[in-house]
């Protein structure tokens, strides 16, 4: 059963990487705004560009929507794309005050799905990052896909090859607990998988899970 397929590769990761107590911020407003610097970059260089922002005494959001996108650029620089992401993070602050008066307090009782809606109307929130911040930031139950999720899983046999984020993330939560800790827990722990054996060139010899059933056709990738 696939359930006990995710549930066997969740325990063999777990066992082997440890919690990861993702996802790394002092307050959720400081992880949503690490979930939206993290595109397309590593989170190291999102960490210097968050230490810009809180040496600069900005990490809020009323401070950071005051902020002109030149003041907000050189602090984010180190993230890469910084113009960009400026952009992006302005256009979450504004969707934040327009509606919900700059405070996270008066999301609280919005419903997840809804949540989600708002989010992905937001220029520059696609779905990784819409459920990293319901994940990470809100502590609703929704499940993060990234590349790493699809190339384990489909080198495991889990999901077709070429199948879609609403797939891959029904996957998750159609066969397993709806539960914060476990989508949080499990998805920083295929990135793990991910980063150090599950590559476009794979290191099998050495993966965790090399005692499972995958293929490694080249055109799965």
């Amino acid at each position: 059963m696939t359930a006990d397929k995710l549930t066997e590769i969740y325990d063999i990761l777990l066992e082997t990487f440890g919690s990861q107590y993702w996802w790394p911020g002092d307050t959720a407003f400081e992880i949503i705004i690490g979930a939206i610097l993290t595109q397309n970059t590593s989170w190291t260089n999102v960490a210097k560009a968050i230490e810009n922002i809180k040496a600069a005494e900005l990490m809020s959001a009323e401070k950071l929507h005051q902020l002109d996108n030149s003041q907000l650029e050189p602090l984010i620089k180190p993230s890469g794309y910084f113009r960009l992401k400026a952009k992006r993070l302005k256009n979450f602050l504004d969707w934040l005050f327009d509606n919900y008066q700059g405070n996270l307090e008066n999301i609280q009782n919005v419903s997840t799905d809804y949540l989600r809606e708002q989010l992905l109307s937001i220029n520059g929130i696609g779905p990784e990052t819409a459920d990293s911040i319901l994940l990470y930031g809100f502590g609703r139950a929704k499940f993060v896909v990234d590349t790493y999720t699809a190339r384990v899983m489909t080198r495991h046999g889990l999901i077709e090859p070429g199948a879609d984020y609403e797939s891959l993330q029904y996957l998750f939560e159609g066969n397993l607990p709806t539960d914060v800790k476990l989508f949080n827990e499990f998805h920083a722990l295929l990135v793990c998988v991910g980063k150090d054996f599950c590559k476009p060139k794979a290191k099998c010899d050495k993966c965790p899970l090399r005692h499972l059933p995958h293929d490694l056709e080249p055109e799965f990738f």
